[in-house]
């Protein structure tokens, strides 16, 4: 079955449901107690998502750069590209929590109100953009055009600021890691 013999009713629920489920499980993520013991290897995880937020940030930019250059097969590669290394990041955010690790930004800090309005702009925005991204993607794969620019006129700059102050929450959260 071809992406265009689904009804757009369809996809749109499908996406909820899985945009929902992924929520949930953040959700569920951070209540989990902390692991007694944690193997050395999860210290690497926050580094690595930044790494992953960073890259999708550049291929966003560029993405965007080749669509207005009607570099129209480009464009559609590091879309691709930057979705893949989203999904990379999810898997690896949720595999960092499952050990119930939690930082705190130093209360103390008076940085501390604006680690916290990025940091919670982006998880908003993080929970918003899900649906928004996979729903682009269909309509652009689906030959849907005009609905994929209309969406992703806001769905870009959406999904380019999550993976943005993902970097920024990383770079100042980090001193405080204590494991």
């Amino acid at each position: 079955m071809k992406i265009k013999d689904l009804g757009n009713r369809q996809v749109f629920t499908g996406v909820m449901v899985l945009s929902l489920v992924v929520l949930g499980l953040v959700i569920l993520l951070n209540s989990l107690p902390q692991r007694e013991e944690i193997p050395s290897f999860v210290a690497w995880l926050p580094r690595l998502n930044a790494i992953l937020n960073a890259t999708c940030t550049v291929l966003l930019i560029w993405s965007w750069r080749m669509i207005r250059a009607r570099r129209i097969d480009l464009h559609k590669k590091l879309n691709l590209t930057a979705f893949v290394l989203s999904s990379l990041f999810l898997l690896s955010y949720v595999w960092f929590h499952s050990f119930g690790i939690e930082t705190r930004y130093p209360e103390t800090s008076p940085l501390r109100p604006f680690y916290l309005t990025i940091l919670i702009s982006h998880i908003v925005l993080a929970a918003i953009v899900l649906p928004m991204v996979l729903l682009s993607f269909y309509y652009a794969l689906s030959g849907q055009i005009e609905t994929h620019r209309r969406l992703t006129r806001w769905s870009m700059p959406i999904w380019l600021y999550v993976t943005t102050t993902g970097v920024l929450v990383y770079l100042m959260i980090s001193p405080y890691y204590t494991f």
